[in-house]
């Protein structure tokens, strides 16, 4: 197998992976926002509560759907995959989505529910922002080597 195939075969997976979250983040987006919906409207909310839930939906888009995309971008143009930190990037990145989206909704559960949510919560969540912040130094470290590398 040639260096060039490696290349390619790296390149068409790490394209994989990020379309694969993208799809993933973008059904679990729309379903936080039908649940946002339903809940509290089961539970006898007006339209619009606001609260941790309300915004669940958008930051899973934004931050699942959107980001991934333009990673993808990145990927397809520089080649990102070549560097042993781009796997690093991707498996932290969403490490903290998945926990600060997940620490979310179970606050903005809580809430609707009138239960007071413990400080655990917020240190979980806070853990998950550290990640994904982890994930974007870790981007921008292998963007960079990337745009060097010519």
């Amino acid at each position: 197998m040639t260096e060039a195939s490696v290349d390619v075969r790296t390149q068409r997976s790490a394209l994989t992976k990020l379309f694969s979250a993208t799809a993933l983040y973008t059904g679990l987006g729309l379903a936080a926002g039908l649940f946002y919906r339903e809940f509290t409207k089961a539970n006898g909310f007006p339209e619009g509560f606001p609260g941790q839930l309300a915004v669940t939906h958008t930051h899973l888009l934004v931050l699942g759907m959107i980001v991934p995309l333009i990673v993808l971008a990145l990927e397809k143009t520089f080649r990102l995959s070549e560097s042993r930190l781009f796997g690093w990037f991707f498996w932290i990145y969403n490490a903290g989505v998945v926990l600060t989206t997940a620490m979310m909704v179970w606050h903005g559960s809580l809430q609707v529910l009138g239960v007071k949510g413990s400080a655990a919560i917020s240190g979980i969540a806070g853990l998950g922002h550290i990640l994904i912040g982890a994930g974007f130094v870790l981007l921008l470290v292998t963007l960079g080597k990337a745009i060097r590398r010519g």
